[in-house]
This record gives structure tokens, sequence and C-alpha cells, in this order.
């Protein structure tokens, strides 16, 4: 979305649905996922004719991830449309996952019929719900509901500014089914956002102060920061302070920079290098529990935190020191103060920084064997630009994110948070459709696959050559682990007799199980030629030892 005002478009006679596809047109929208229903046609009609490419999934909750894929990868907004009622409902868990990560996301979809009243005992009507807008305004940032022709292009202008100036999250705009097939009226304009207001520049001068003056700072990173990269790794290098990342910030600095402590706020080293600096510096990250799942932080020194989001001052960990403002503008301006304060003099790391660094290596390897030597084989195999994304697994929060290398800002997706299962298929596709020269890579656990497995077919009709690694272990091995762990008897985690290399083939995808990691290397990167998914099947044995 450009950050100008572009010229109004004047619409004469047209459908409501029409006038959904000229907004999205208008704010440069070129490719939507979703599924045609009876209630949402005259949108599908309009779509050929504004040229947007329209990719058609085989379930909603798989239009919503691809949406949210191809958002965190393209760093613009994704867009699902798909019909009322059910189908919004099966969208409803990926909108709440992009809400938990901040991802720009537009849902549409019809709505009832302006003359059906909202919340009644019900018609019967199709597709009636007890209150879509209720429930879709408790799951996304907004639910906007126009009632004219007009409406519909100001509440979806509207919508983009949800995804511009502020903290990005999904928006649903839903369009009563009525009005989507009258003919109307309409002037669709682009909001020109006004660019988010600077830091106050005294905050910046007090917290570079703060920083050059402390002996030990720590900087943690969020994917907050993914547009500061840069900036971040000058402030690290000047200051001498290690880095620690979410999940979300990984790659914020490079995963090998000698002050990178990696994706591995878990990690007791971490916490404790965290705990005993001078100053702790957060930038755009709420220190949610999927990184601390050992237990948040408790510094002894100085908080500072960065955050377009001034409410996430004292979230999880309290600050003395807010500044609010975009972390790329925020982050350079702290750099060049600290830059005026050092003069020519960098300060050296100190060898608590090596030590840690040492500690927070070893953590990760120890509680990863079982999959280091399949990582290996992946980062022999992946390249550096490569976009990866991953479901809830074992093999993923234990084994890759802890020890794979990441070199670039938001090529690592991860459903942090909300913490779905069934994100890596449908993501991948939306990576692979933003990103088409890029290598794209998904890592899946055999449950989670299950749970979107048929959009291997929407991949497959796209002839996307996207790569995905499923880790079998034959069920829900970390609930299975939680179960014997607390004195259970495991029961309804041991998956029921299934072939995923078949029902992959099936899909269309091309599928092979690998025994070793040099196959599995091997077959990655033979995925990288092939006109359409490739599904790469790992057995694991059913119990796995956890942190």
């Amino acid at each position: 979305m450009s950050d100008t005002a572009s010229a109004d478009v004047v619409l004469t006679g047209v459908s409501g649905g029409e006038v959904v596809v000229a907004s999205l047109a208008a704010h440069g929208v070129e490719v939507t996922w979703g599924i045609p229903g009876t209630h949402n046609l005259s949108i599908f009609d309009a779509l050929g004719r504004y040229g947007i490419r329209t990719i058609a999934t085989t379930h909603e909750q798989g239009a919503g991830y691809a949406a949210d894929g191809y958002a965190r990868t393209s760093r613009r907004p994704g867009v699902a449309i798909v019909t009322s009622g059910p189908a919004v409902y099966n969208a409803a868990a990926a909108i709440a996952q992009s809400y938990s990560d901040s991802v720009p996301v537009l849902l549409i979809s019809p709505a009832m019929p302006r003359s059906l009243a909202v919340g009644g005992p019900g018609t019967g009507y199709l597709h009636e719900a007890k209150d879509q807008r209720g429930a879709m305004d408790r799951i996304a940032a907004a639910c906007l509901h126009p009632i004219t022709h007009q409406q519909i292009a100001d509440e979806i202008a509207f919508a983009f500014t949800y995804f511009s100036g502020r903290r990005p999250r999904p928006v649903h705009v839903e369009i009563p089914l009525d009005l989507l097939d009258e003919r109307g009226d309409a002037v669709v304009r682009v909001i020109a956002i006004a660019p988010v207001a600077p830091a106050a520049p005294d905050l910046i001068s007090a917290a570079a102060a703060q920083l050059v003056e402390a002996e030990r700072v720590v900087i943690v990173v969020g994917g907050g920061a993914v547009g500061a990269a840069d900036s971040v790794r000058q402030l690290a290098e000047r200051l001498g302070a290690p880095v620690g990342s979410t999940i979300n910030g990984a790659g914020v600095i490079a995963g090998d920079h000698p002050l990178s402590f990696g994706a591995r706020l878990w990690a007791p080293s971490v916490a404790n290098a965290v705990n005993t600096a001078d100053v702790v510096l957060v930038i755009g990250s709420e220190l949610g529990q999927s990184d601390l799942f050992n237990g948040p932080f408790a510094p002894m020194g100085r908080v500072i935190r960065l955050d377009i989001d001034a409410d996430m001052a004292d979230v999880n960990l309290s600050s003395e020191l807010m500044i609010t403002g975009d972390a790329k503008d925020s982050v350079a301006s702290i750099v060049a103060e600290v830059d005026r304060l050092l003069g020519d003099q960098s300060k050296s790391p100190g060898e608590w920084v090596t030590r840690a660094r040492a500690a927070v290596e070893e953590s990760a390897r120890s509680n990863a064997t079982r999959w280091l030597p399949w990582i290996s084989a992946m980062q022999d195999s992946i390249d550096s630009d490569a976009v990866i994304a991953t479901d809830n697994a074992m093999c993923v929060y234990y084994g890759l994110i802890p020890n794979y290398v990441l070199r670039q800002p938001a090529s690592l997706h991860f459903p942090t948070g909300f913490g779905t299962l069934g994100f890596t298929v449908p993501v991948a596709i939306g990576a692979a459709v933003a990103a088409p020269d890029r290598q794209v890579v998904g890592i899946s656990g055999d449950g989670g696959l299950l749970f979107t497995v048929t959009e291997l077919a929407t991949a497959a009709a796209e002839q996307l050559p996207i790569a995905i690694v499923v880790f079998d272990n034959s069920g829900y091995g970390e609930i299975r682990n939680e179960m014997v762990d607390r004195g259970e008897a495991p029961l309804a985690v041991a998956a029921p007799p299934r072939d995923l290399v078949l029902l992959a083939r099936g899909l269309g995808a091309k599928s092979l199980n690998v025994a070793t990691p040099e196959e599995l290397g091997a077959a990655i990167r033979a995925a990288r030629t092939h006109p359409g998914p490739t599904v790469i099947v790992v057995p694991e044995s059913p119990r796995e030892e956890k942190l």
C-alpha cells in the first residue's frame, strides 16, 4: 500500500462485490486466497476483471494461513475471501493466529441480509450464525460492517489503516449478502497513512546515555524489530552487547554472529545474562510464553523498551524507560546518538558474553540430540535467504529453532502465542506466492500436517516447488510425553494407521520416505526443480526427550 493518496476511482451502477474488488485493487492487492460460495459470487465475478490473482484453497483455514504466510514474507497485507457463516468460522483460527503474531491479514466475507436481525432466535437462513460480527470482533483487531456501497469502499480503506502506522493486526470486513449483489455508486479512495510519530528525542538521548554508561548490556529483539535489523546489528557491535531474539525476531541478527544468542530466550544462560545486565533493551516484543517457557525474566538492572505499541511498556516485564515509535527509525536514532557519545571507540564484548554464548550453544545442542544430524543436512541444502514455514512440533521448537542458523529476518514463520497446528503447508504456499524466486521449505510433525494436509492439492494446482519435511512420530508426540511424565497412560495421542507418502501423492505431491540425513538433503535440493510440492517423511520413534 502506498503512503500517499492515489487518484479516486469513481464507480457507477456496480455491484457491491465490484466495490470490494475495486477497493482491493486500489490498495495494491495482487493476490487473494479463498473459496467461492453462494453468498460471495459477486466478489469472485469481479476479481478476474480487475486482474487480481485468485488462489482457491481446499479449506478456509488454509486460506487464512496462506494469507498470513504471504504477509509475513512480503511485509504487505494478505487477503482471504470466504463466504458467510461456517466459512468465516473455519478461517477464525488463522485470524486468531495472525492477531497473536501481529500479522496484517484482511478477511472479507458476506454477512446476513440487512433485513435479518442479528442475535435473534434464528430463521434458518443459509449460513446464518448467532452473531458473526460479534464473534469476529473478539478475534480480529476489528470487524467492520458496511451497509452501503460507499461504506464498503470506506471501510476497506479504513481496514488498511490497521496495517500501517500502528501494530499490524488482522481485520474482518463483512458485507451484507444482499448488498453484494445490489447495484449502486461509490468513490474508492486510498487513505494516506501518516507516518508513525518519531520517538521523543529526549527519550532517545536518555536511552543512548544509559546504554553507553552500562558495563553489561543485553538486547532482546522480537518481530517488531524485523525492519530494524541493520541498526540492531550496528548497535550491538558498538556496545559489545549480545542479542537474544524471540522466534519471530529470529534472523534480525545473524545466528552465527559472535554477539548472537539466537532464538533461545528460554535458555538458563540467556536468562542469567538478562537478569544480571546493567541495562536490558527490548525491541518490538511482548516476551511471551512461547519464547520464555522456562519462566519470565527478572532483571536487576534497568529495562528500556522500544515498541510501536505504547501498551507494551509493562507487558510481562516492567520498563523504566518506554520509547514509542517505529523500530527502524528509533533504533537508527539511538545508534546515531551512541556514535556521538562513543566517538571512534566501540565497546568490546566482555568475557561474560563469550561464556554465555558457549553455554547457550551447549543448551541448544543437548536438548536436540535427536534432530541435530537432520538439521545439519537442512542447513547444507537450504539457501541463506530461504523462507522456512514451521508448525508447533517438537522437531521445530526443540530442534530447528534453537539450532538452525538463520541469517535473514522474517525468514522463519512459526505460530507463536496462539500456537495453532496445521500452519506449515498453507503458510509455505503463501510464502512461495509472495517470493517466487526464493526457496521455500516447510517443517512439520505428522500431527500438525494432517490438520491442513489437503492444501498440498492447492500447492500442486499452483505448481509451487515447495519442500515439506515431516518428522513422523506416529501421533501427538509432545502430548504423549506430557501424559507419560505425569504418570498417566497415553490416551488418544497415537496416530491411526496411515501412509503419509501415499496420502501426499494422492493430493498431487511428489513424496518419499528418507532414512538418512544425506537423503533428506538431496530430497530438499531436488524439490526446487519439481513443479509442485514435495513431501519428505522422516520416521521417528514415538518417545522423545523433553527439555
